[in-house]
């Protein structure tokens, strides 16, 4: 037994959510965009297909801008290195300091995928690049918009990005050679601002429906503070109906054609929200589909919501990988720094072009992006 050891290593933890914690209570002025002189858009290639599917993506960010990252510079596209797995293995850094330097110099960030190691993998038990650098820059709304409109799908997702099962997923406790211990934290400040959020969308943008997702009957003290938090919320927004949803049947209803239609904004806490996106992705047509925005007070983060795909890199594919995913985060990226004309404008033309790429039958990424150009004219 590691008993003592273990107690030291969640007091520390314990400590850490403490600080974490008062820090979330100092208020946060969020950015204007609209009234910002200059706007830096870090660029992270990241891992397998990611610079692949980055460089197709800036491409495109670079034609809708050009007037703006011209002679009047008001928009700078940065790259920023480091970021990648060989790099991180080698510092035994999950976010290396150079980099994450070089990230908090800029105002938003627009990121390929990141591999993580396994634990062993790396002689170190790196964290995710992704969790880290959402708590790094408490980027703690995950916004996942899904549509489908034949099927009558309009949804959004609103998952809690810094706390849940993620938040100390590094640290976890071996007490015993036969039981491993993880950790799940949950602050009301976190529930709360994570369902306001989605209540604020929802009544800015005219739904009238907020379904709270949890596992509140089995996971009673975490989910029940998220869930508790949600209603909470809901009592400030009175023109908006909150149900209440467990994981298992949401995921379920995300299929059912006679229920798929009902939902309009779902909030959620981490490790759910990471798995019926998913699910809702491949419902809109594949992982490849959907865009993923990361929003904080300060900084924000958008990105394909898949993986680095190794598998695409080992067969030699990685001209087929798809840069949908990445290229409607960057619609979000638009509307985020208060240009939505751009946004719309990529948004039509990738409507027009999403049958072009069908894995290795369909078109290259660069093939694809030379034909949403066409559109952008």
């Amino acid at each position: 037994m590691n008993i003592e050891a273990s107690k030291k290593a969640f007091e520390a933890i314990i400590h850490e959510q403490i600080t974490r914690v008062e820090n979330l209570l100092k208020n946060t002025n969020a950015i204007d965009f609209s009234k910002q002189n200059k706007i830096i858009i870090g660029v992270v290639e990241g891992d397998g297909i990611g610079p692949q599917i980055c460089i197709q993506t800036v491409k495109i960010l670079k034609n809708l801008l050009k007037a703006e990252t011209g002679e009047s510079g008001k928009i700078e596209i940065r790259q920023i290195p480091g970021l990648t797995i060989e790099n991180r293995k080698a510092l035994g850094e999950t976010l290396p300091q150079d980099s994450l330097a070089a990230i908090k110099e800029c105002h938003v960030l627009l990121k390929g995928p990141t591999t993580t190691p396994q634990m062993g993998d790396s002689g170190k038990n790196l964290e995710s690049a992704n969790v880290a650098l959402r708590k790094e820059l408490d980027l703690f709304a995950n916004v996942r918009p899904v549509r489908v409109p034949e099927l009558g799908i309009d949804w959004t997702f609103f998952r809690e990005n810094t706390e849940g099962s993620y938040a100390v997923g590094s640290k976890g406790i071996k007490v015993h050679e036969q039981i491993s211990i993880d950790f799940c934290v949950t602050t009301q400040v976190g529930s709360e601002r994570i369902a306001r959020a989605a209540f604020e969308y929802a009544n800015k943008t005219g739904k009238k429906r907020v379904t709270a997702v949890s596992k509140a009957n089995i996971i009673k003290l975490t989910d029940g503070e998220f869930l508790q938090a949600c209603r909470k919320v809901a009592a400030d927004y009175p023109g908006i109906t909150m149900d209440e949803k467990y994981v298992d049947i949401m995921a379920a209803n995300l299929i059912d054609k006679d229920k798929q239609s009902g939902f309009e904004v779902m909030v959620m806490p981490n490790l759910y929200g990471d798995i019926l996106t998913d699910e809702a992705a491949v419902i809109q047509g594949g992982v490849g589909t959907a865009g993923s925005a990361n929003i904080g007070a300060r900084y924000a983060m958008f990105e394909a919501i898949h993986g680095s795909a190794p598998d695409l890199i080992e067969q030699g594919l990685q001209r087929y990988a798809n840069p949908s995913s990445m290229l409607r985060a960057t619609v979000m990226l638009l509307n985020h720094i208060a240009y939505p004309d751009h946004a719309a404008k990529l948004e039509k033309a990738l409507d027009k072009c999403q049958n072009l790429m069908d894995g290795t039958r369909g078109a290259t990424n660069q093939e694809y992006v030379e034909q949403l150009l066409e559109n952008l004219q």
